[in-house]
């Protein structure tokens, strides 16, 4: 009888001491899953024709820990009613967890600014907008800078990102997700295609790795937890140095 009392007692512990790992266990996973980079943009709302801007990040890892070794920092800047025409500018690392770089708009008007940041392995890349005031003015070396960008970049000029039609969205309902790439209306292989899917009002962003299962076709599937509004971005990387990116807005219902 007393046997079979201390064979209870230490089934009871071994079965304590396992439900308590195991819950370590999955705090610890939920912990490594919400850390995550965060990039503090840092750009004023206006600024004049010909004007230095200071276009400024401050980039963390987790909660507090300052990148000073981010894989890549640049900013990329269009006129909203131009897009076609984009300009990309490596910034500057201060080594404290700080990125910058200075710009002069010549053309007034509103533009929109992207801080694409690689860290840690992971990719974000932040938007604001800043509008510029004043008289167009001539600048032949802004001209220069910016045709020099565009023909670094006038290969990527006829590549599309296609999203194939979803349907209706519902809250925890797997859905797949189609991307097709084209260049110059040709299906483009080979490519590494990445979903990163950031619900409305959430610091969380999911990153979703796809399969290429037809030439130029790329496929994964995502669950939404919860309805409202949510942003895809569908990002496009290869061996060749391409990087593209594009945005899809998306409507979850209950």
């Amino acid at each position: 009888m007393k046997k079979r009392f201390i064979i209870i007692i230490l089934c009871t512990l071994a079965l304590t001491a396992c439900a308590s790992q195991a819950e370590n266990d999955e705090q610890q996973q939920e912990d490594v899953e919400v850390k995550g980079i965060h990039v503090e943009f840092e750009l004023p709302k206006q600024a004049k024709v010909g004007e230095s801007v200071l276009l400024q990040t401050t980039v963390t890892y987790g909660e507090d820990e300052l990148v000073t070794d981010a894989e890549e920092m640049k900013f990329e800047y269009w006129k909203v009613d131009d897009e076609k025409n984009t300009v990309s500018v490596e910034a500057t690392n201060h080594e404290d967890g700080t990125y910058s770089s200075e710009v002069k708009f010549e053309e007034p008007g509103t533009y929109e600014i992207y801080a694409h940041t690689t860290a840690k392995g992971l990719h974000t890349m932040p938007k604001k907008a800043i509008t510029i005031t004043g008289e167009q003015q001539e600048n032949h070396d802004q001209e220069s800078q910016k045709e020099e960008a565009n023909a670094e970049h006038e290969h990527q000029q006829e590549f599309e990102i296609m999203l194939n039609p979803l349907g209706e969205i519902t809250v925890n309902q797997e859905l797949e997700i189609t991307i097709k790439l084209a260049m110059d209306q040709q299906p483009y292989k080979n490519a590494r295609v990445r979903y990163e899917i950031i619900p409305e009002n959430s610091e969380k962003h999911d990153w979703i790795e796809t399969e290429e299962i037809n030439a130029g076709e790329y496929v994964n599937s995502y669950t939404f937890k919860k309805a409202g509004q949510a942003k895809m971005i569908v990002h496009v990387t290869d061996d060749t140095g391409l990087h593209e990116h594009k945005e899809f807005q998306l409507e979850v219902n209950e």
